[in-house]
């Protein structure tokens, strides 16, 4: 994507192009997940403070981050699997910054609608169901914290206020774009929206989670003020 706002060929074969949907989708599905990861992680971390290390054990962690990429390589591989039984005449011009599975189903010679089900089977799954587990988990951080003195609930719910911010942008853009069937979302709006979880979210990561790392604020403040006093 990024070179191609320099090239001045833009062109890509069909097979480059599945390849791209395929880690497309695979980091997509990924993402959701490792964000409902983080929404139990929260909820231990705050609710279970004591048996936190038991509860969330190194174990625990490999066998849940190594899960969702799993699941995200084999919902992706079924994708990307549909999508080579579709046939397409000709070069074709992608209405998108990227191989986009939606926008190229709409390329697509023959009937593409087995894919366009799977897709919405699979966004619809994934995106409910990660959000179940979001919504149960910050029910009972909220509970918690309800119980608390204010001075300390409001630190812990301070904690969780990046990752709020994540689950937003990203389930919000999920949801509009890719649960609904049938959609009439127009190219442009997809174009749009693909775009705060494609490049938005990847761009403010550092800044949504580091900024609240003590080392890390102290060691911008540094540096800021090593470039104001060179001044």
């Amino acid at each position: 994507m990024l070179v191609n706002l320099l090239a001045k060929d833009r062109s890509i074969s069909f097979s480059e192009c599945v390849v791209q949907i395929f880690f497309f989708c695979t980091f997509v599905v990924t993402e959701s997940f490792l964000l409902a990861v983080m929404a139990y992680d929260r909820f231990v971390a705050i609710c279970n403070p004591l048996l936190y290390t038991v509860s969330m054990s190194q174990k625990l962690c490999v066998v849940l981050v190594a899960g969702s990429y799993s699941w995200g390589a084999a919902c992706s591989l079924i994708l990307t699997c549909s999508a080579l039984h579709l046939s397409f005449h000709g070069s074709n011009t992608i209405n998108h910054f990227f191989c986009e599975f939606s926008s190229l189903l709409s390329l697509s010679c023959s009937d593409p609608h087995i894919s366009s089900l799977l897709l919405f089977v699979f966004a619809t799954f994934n995106g409910v169901s990660t959000l179940l587990i979001i919504l149960t988990s910050y029910v009972f951080i909220l509970i918690t914290i309800l119980k608390m003195p204010s001075a300390r609930g409001h630190k812990a719910f301070s904690t969780c206020a990046s990752h709020l911010t994540a689950i937003s942008i990203f389930h919000g853009t999920i949801l509009f774009l890719y649960c609904v069937p049938n959609s009439k979302n127009s190219r442009h709006t997809v174009k749009v929206a693909s775009v705060f979880y494609t490049v938005v979210i990847p761009m403010l990561n550092p800044l949504i989670y580091s900024l609240r790392n003590k080392d890390v604020k102290d060691t911008v403040s540094k540096v800021l003020g090593s470039k104001v006093s060179s001044f």
